[in-house]
């Protein structure tokens, strides 16, 4: 089985990419694509800790400190459905591998409407997305509270 390439997208190259595309079919079609390039999860990372309650679907985030000046955060992230996992990688384009006051001060709603998925999402993936938002931005105070 080959190996599949795990490069994570930033998020001006996802917004120059959905500015292409039209068709909200096509757009799907993308944030499952997008999802596939997802760093993996082991199953040992699969757990309650990292569990993001408030979703549907399943989703799972987990951050990591990077030492540096100012420390970093990395996040990976999977969930159990395909659009969801597009999301996740959205999401993690917008806040990985940032300091954590930057993390609290991106506001992810803006560039999902830029998007225009806050009109396509159901309700229920709205609010999942909220709760994936919020975790990860909790993640963000606990590490800025941890530098004093």
């Amino acid at each position: 089985m080959a190996e599949v390439k795990h490069r994570q997208m930033s998020i001006d190259e996802i917004l120059e990419d959905f500015s292409y595309l039209d068709d909200w079919d096509d757009r799907y079609r993308y944030l499952i694509e997008l999802g596939k390039t997802l760093e993996p999860m082991s199953e040992d990372q699969h757990n309650m800790n990292t569990k993001v309650q408030g979703c549907v679907s399943q989703v799972w985030i987990s951050s990591s400190v990077v030492p540096g000046d100012p420390p970093v955060l990395h996040f990976i992230g999977d969930s159990d459905a395909h659009i969801v996992r597009g999301l996740v990688a959205i999401s993690l384009a917008l806040y990985s591998n940032q300091p954590a006051r930057k993390i609290l001060d991106i506001d992810a709603f803006e560039v999902f409407s830029e998007i225009g998925l806050q009109e396509h999402l159901t309700p229920q993936r709205s609010n999942g997305l909220r709760a994936m938002i919020e975790r990860i931005k909790r993640d963000a105070v606990q590490a800025n509270d941890g530098q004093g």
